[in-house]
């Protein structure tokens, strides 16, 4: 077996885990390792565990750890310890998304970020979730009945109501206001699928067509119950003339998703594309 083919078989069986049970971490990795086949996932690996270990360290007695201790030592170990940083999102750079170039060079996505606050805290056994805020993704902490938000971007910092309305507003312009909405839970699975997603808007800015396609193989992989996916995937296929793939892609799009404003548009294609194998 090949080490992408083995890459891929890996992938199906983490995201085979419910999602509550995806490592993010692992499977990250794994999303990184297929962008960079010829490097070696093992050193990532320790450093993963290194982070955790020192994080565990700091707290002292991890499980014991009030909330505070816990956003605390997060960001002294990742940020002021390790250097990790929020980077350019506005790059068109696919390598920006990718874990091992994070851990190389200690500057990544918001996104990316929150991965590693995540997989942190859950080798330490501690309740957190990405947020889907509309500047950017947070992680939120739970603890006690308390919670605080962190921003992996902003150096890890807790967030209060001001620094919230202050974000949203730069994102949003000075009429937002917060609403419920705003503090959206992501799980895992979706946050690994905002990354890829992003990967692949940088990879058809750039014309990179096959690179696209091998990154939507890993988002239906990752998440084979989203009809979007499947149906640009069936698209791309088409553009690339694999007219068998495109069709059984599109074929599976419809099966998902009986009906949405795109079925006939793509029930359409669906026909051309049968009619070219007759």
């Amino acid at each position: 077996m090949t080490a992408v083919a083995t890459l891929k078989s890996r992938l199906r069986a983490l995201a085979a885990r419910p999602d509550g049970d995806l490592d993010v971490g692992a499977t990250a990795l794994v999303l990184a390792a297929m962008e960079r086949p010829g490097a070696t996932m093992d050193s990532y690996l320790r450093h993963l565990e290194r982070l955790s270990g020192a994080v565990a360290d700091y707290a002292l007695d991890p499980a014991g750890a009030d909330l505070d201790l816990r956003a605390e030592a997060l960001r002294h170990v990742i940020v002021r310890r390790y250097g990790y940083l929020g980077g350019s999102d506005t790059g068109d750079e696919p390598e920006a998304e990718n874990l091992y170039n994070l851990i190389d060079g200690r500057m990544g996505s918001a996104p990316l970020l929150a991965v590693l606050y995540l997989k942190v805290a859950a080798d330490l056994g501690w309740p957190a979730r990405a947020i889907d805020f509309p500047a950017r993704p947070l992680v939120r902490l739970d603890h006690g009945g308390g919670r605080v938000l962190l921003d992996p971007f902003g150096g890890g910092r807790p967030l209060g109501a001001s620094d919230l309305r202050e974000l949203l507003k730069a994102a949003q312009g000075l009429d937002a206001e917060m609403t419920p909405d705003h503090y959206r839970e992501m799980d895992g699975r979706d946050l690994l699928a905002r990354i890829q997603n992003r990967v692949k808007v940088r990879y058809l800015r750039g014309a990179r067509l096959e690179d696209a396609l091998r990154v939507l193989d890993t988002m239906v992989t990752l998440c084979p119950d989203r009809p979007v996916f499947w149906r640009e995937l069936g698209l791309l296929q088409a553009r690339l003339d694999r007219t068998r793939d495109a069709i059984a892609a599109l074929e599976h799009y419809l099966r998902l998703c009986p009906a949405d404003s795109a079925r006939y548009r793509t029930t359409v294609l669906l026909q051309e594309l049968r009619g070219k194998l007759n």
